[in-house]
């Protein structure tokens, strides 16, 4: 059955019941397990691409004003400092979102399984070999990176309106992770020429959610797991709809 605006309509409002069964499941040893390498993977690899970007932007600024500059401007060096200091917070910002869902996706497995051992017991899921994983993982973050450098020059460009550059990286962002935790799922279902059953405005609004969880403080490490749970949820279930009866 080809999907309908209604079952669209009915996809977005199950968006809030598949993110409080997400949040059920988050006592299970199973999940806690899960959580603690996905995060502290999560961590370390954000933590090393920020400062990988800092030591660039760093280097950067050496070449293009000369090494001695801060003996010829004093307080060139203190700014320096403070500016780079600011931008490896930014960058870790936004590098955890990249990594922790890039980690997240090389272990959708064991998400999907999770989720489906506990509410779709009959669901027979695909098992992905180790390089598809893999291939997912790097695809979506290079993916990721790619469409965030490439709205960097808009958001900059609204940056004196204040919540403009928020609402680029907002809205670019929900539509990426919108797309990639539904391919997450039904990667490991679909069938040949069957159409992943989200919409666009149940995906848009899934990401939109994923989002803000990674925007809250220590919610943000349970978002990654939160999502592609949710995810799992809201992808079955719209394909059961969609099944004929």
């Amino acid at each position: 059955m080809n999907r309908t605006p209604a079952h669209d309509v009915r996809a977005t409002l199950s968006i809030p019941q598949a993110f409080a069964l997400a949040f059920a499941q988050v006592g299970d040893r199973r999940v806690i397990g899960l959580l603690i390498k996905s995060v502290l993977i999560s961590l370390v690899l954000a933590a090393l691409l920020a400062f990988a970007l800092v030591v660039a932007l760093g280097w950067t600024f050496g070449a293009f004003y000369g090494s001695d500059v801060d003996t010829q401007i004093p307080w060139i060096g203190t700014a320096m400092v403070v500016v780079l200091g600011a931008l490896g917070l930014v960058a870790g910002w936004l590098a955890w979102r990249i990594v922790a869902m890039a980690v997240i996706q090389f272990y959708a497995d064991e998400v999907v399984a999770i989720v489906e051992s506990e509410h779709y017991p009959a669901l027979a899921a695909r098992d992905l070999p180790l390089g598809e994983q893999t291939a997912m993982a790097i695809k979506g973050a290079l993916r990721a990176l790619i469409v965030n450098l490439i709205a960097l020059p808009f958001a900059l460009a609204l940056f004196f309106t204040a919540i403009g550059p928020a609402l680029v990286f907002v809205v670019v962002n929900a539509f990426l992770l919108g797309r990639e935790l539904q391919e997450m799922v039904w990667a490991r279902h679909r069938h040949d020429g069957a159409t992943a059953p989200l919409g666009f405005a149940s995906r848009f609004l899934l990401g939109l959610a994923t989002v803000g969880l990674l925007a809250v403080p220590f919610v943000n490490f349970l978002a990654p797991f939160l999502s592609a749970a949710a995810a799992t949820h809201l992808v079955h279930r719209v394909a059961m709809r969609q099944t004929p009866r």
